[in-house]
């Protein structure tokens, strides 16, 4: 069983990082697609998307909404990792599609391939309700400080 929760250094309350993963995408592509993180930590993050609503015009889950996932996975991890006062960008992401799906639920994997100071790299895995592999994709996000906020 993976730890969803982690310890703030400044405080003793835990931090439900799998909510926290999920109010991060309120309000964008993620939410429209779907998406819904049911673990998540630096290392591994796991997400189900609905086939229905995502898929191209032969009934097929589209490959851009597998990409999509795949990209929300691994910016969601990244910014785990890089902690507050940090963003995660996207700076490469591939995709090979290897098999369709046309109802049901897709779930995510990523898993951590290199988590540094400026770099995080994760492998995705998307399968579908039968664990059958239907998309492999890595993803490279650059890690930086945030932006000041204007007063």
């Amino acid at each position: 069983m993976t730890d969803n929760t982690t310890q703030s250094p400044d405080a003793s309350s835990a931090i439900d990082l799998v909510a926290l993963a999920n109010d991060i995408t309120v309000g964008t592509l993620g939410e429209k697609l779907g998406i819904t993180f049911v673990e998540a930590g630096p290392e591994r993050i796991v997400a189900t998307m609905p086939v229905a609503g995502n898929n191209q015009p032969y009934g097929l889950l589209h490959g851009g909404a597998s990409v999509a996932l795949a990209e929300t996975l691994g910016s969601v991890g990244a910014a785990l990792h890089a902690g507050e006062g940090r963003i995660a960008v996207g700076l490469d992401i591939n995709a090979t599609h290897h098999r369709g799906a046309r109802s049901g639920l897709v779930t995510g994997t990523a898993t951590a391939l290199s988590l540094g100071r400026t770099l995080a790299s994760y492998e995705v895995v998307i399968t579908d309700q039968d664990g059958n592999r239907l998309c492999t994709s890595r993803i490279t996000c650059l890690l930086r400080d945030s932006a000041p906020t204007a007063k």
